[in-house]
C-alpha cells in the first residue's frame, strides 16, 4: 500500500500561534496582518503591488473588474479574449459575467500551456486581451507571448494560480502581464486555508482592486488617489460608494497565515523541484506516459500523466491501479472545458480543433507534488507499472 494523498499541510507550530494571536485580538476581518502580507507578497515576486482576497477564483474576478473600470482604453462588453482549452472553471467564468466573448485555443500536449502556433493563428483585429494561465507550475514560453502582440492593442492577463513561485528567464510568473493571479488555497504552494492575491505594476490597477474588493468604497484608498478626491471627512467617506464593487476581504487570519507561509516559500518550491527531478528520472520516456515538458523553471503544482496512443493499459486500468494503492489522482485541471455543459452559457468561439486538449481530457490525469521528499513514493509508483 503507497498511499500517496494529492496534498498535505504546510502548516507548523507558527502557523499555530498565528491564528492563535488573532483570536486574542478580537480583530478578525481585514486588517494589519492582511497589509503586511500583501506588502511582502508583493516584494517577492517583484511587483510594485499585492491585494489579497477570499480566494484566487476572487482574484480572477477582482483582476477582469479592474480592467472594465480603469481609465485608458477599458475592456467592453463583447470585446474578444483568447483563453486556453485547458484551466479550471473560474479563469473562464468572470470574463464571461462581464460579458466578454472567449475564444478557445489549443494546449501543447508537452506544456500543457498555449499551443504556440494555434495561439498565433487564433489573434485577430477584435483580440483584446489573451488570458495566459500557467499550468500545473509551468510557465509559458512569454519571450513568444510578447512577440506576438507586439504592437498590437492586446493585454495579457496571467491566471497563475497553479504556479506560485514558477519563473522564466529569472522574472516570477505572474508578473509579465498587466495583472496576475495567485491562488493559497490548501492543495497549493502556500496555504491560508482559503486564500489569493492580484499583483500589479499598475497603480490605477491597484486603486481600483482595492474599491472594488470591498463594496466599491473609497474607505481603502488612499487619500491621494487615481479614482477620486477624497475628502478629510472619515464619517463622509466611511459609506461613500464610486464603483459597483464586491465583498472579496480575505480574514486577518489568512493574512497572519501568508506571512508565515511566505517565509517557507522558497523551501517548499525548492523541495517541489528536487522531487519532480526524481519524477522526471523516473517517467521520462517512459513507455506508457507522456510527462509535462517543463519551461523555465516550473514550481511544479503536480505531475501529469498522459497516456501515449497505443498504451498497452487504458487510463481507467491505471487509475483503478492507483486507487488499489490510496494514490491520489485527479484530471489535469478540468481538461477540456469546452466539453462542460456550461459552456452554452458562455459565449464563445472556436476557431480550430481542440485536438489535444481533447487528448488530454479522455487519456491524462496528475498525482500530487509535496514540500517533503517523496522520492520513495514515486519509486514505488514507478514499480506499479
Amino acid at each position: 500500500m503507497i498511499n500517496y494523498p494529492l496534498a498535505e499541510s504546510t502548516w507548523d507550530e507558527k502557523e499555530t500561534e498565528a491564528l492563535q494571536e488573532v483570536i486574542q485580538s478580537g480583530f478578525f476581518t481585514m486588517g494589519v496582518r492582511v497589509a503586511e502580507f500583501e506588502r511582502q507578497f508583493a516584494q517577492y515576486v517583484g511587483s510594485q503591488y499585492a491585494v489579497m482576497v477570499n480566494s484566487g477564483s476572487s482574484a480572477n474576478l477582482l483582476a477582469v473588474a479592474a480592467l472594465f473600470y480603469r481609465s485608458e482604453n477599458p475592456l467592453q462588453a463583447g470585446d474578444e479574449v483568447i483563453v486556453p482549452a485547458v484551466s479550471w472553471s473560474t479563469s473562464y467564468f468572470p470574463l464571461s459575467q462581464y460579458g466578454l466573448k472567449l475564444k478557445f485555443v489549443d494546449i501543447d500536449l508537452q506544456t500543457l500551456n498555449y499551443d504556440m502556433e494555434a495561439l498565433e493563428a487564433a489573434i485577430s483585429d477584435n483580440t483584446r486581451m489573451i488570458l495566459v494561465v500557467n499550468l500545473l507550475g509551468n510557465p509559458n514560453q512569454f519571450d513568444r507571448l510578447q512577440t506576438l502582440v507586439q504592437g498590437r492593442d492586446i493585454t495579457l492577463m496571467e491566471d497563475n494560480c497553479e504556479s506560485m513561485g514558477a519563473t522564466f528567464q529569472g522574472k516570477q510568473a505572474g508578473t509579465f502581464g498587466v495583472m496576475g493571479t495567485f491562488s493559497t488555497f490548501f492543495s497549493h504552494h502556500i496555504s491560508t486555508m482559503e486564500g489569493g492575491l492580484v499583483v500589479t505594476d499598475d497603480e490605477e490597477l491597484y486603486h481600483l482592486m482595492l474599491s472594488l474588493r470591498t463594496h466599491g468604497w473609497t474607505r481603502n484608498l488612499p487619500q491621494e488617489n487615481r479614482l477620486c478626491e477624497k475628502s478629510d471627512n472619515a464619517f463622509e467617506e466611511s459609506f461613500r460608494f464610486i464603483l459597483p464593487g464586491y465583498n472579496l476581504r480575505p480574514l486577518e487570519m489568512s493574512g497572519a497565515l501568508g506571512i508565515h507561509q511566505l517565509q517557507k516559500l522558497p523551501g517548499l518550491v525548492e523541495m517541489r523541484r528536487k522531487n519532480a527531478a526524481k519524477f522526471q528520472e523516473l517517467f521520462t520516456d517512459h513507455p506508457l506516459f507522456l510527462i509535462q515538458q517543463e519551461v523555465g523553471q516550473s514550481s511544479w503544482f503536480g505531475f501529469s500523466l498522459i497516456m501515449r496512443p497505443g498504451s498497452e493499459l487504458s487510463r481507467e486500468q491505471v487509475l483503478a491501479r492507483l486507487s488499489e494503492h490510496k494514490v491520489d489522482s485527479r484530471p489535469i485541471v478540468a481538461g477540456n472545458f469546452a466539453k462542460n455543459e456550461v459552456i452554452k452559457h458562455l459565449d464563445h468561439t472556436i476557431p480550430g480543433e481542440l485536438e489535444n486538449a481533447d487528448y488530454l481530457d479522455k487519456n491524462g490525469f496528475f498525482l500530487g507534488n509535496h514540500h517533503i521528499d517523496v522520492a520513495q513514493k514515486l519509486e514505488a509508483i514507478h514499480q506499479l507499472f
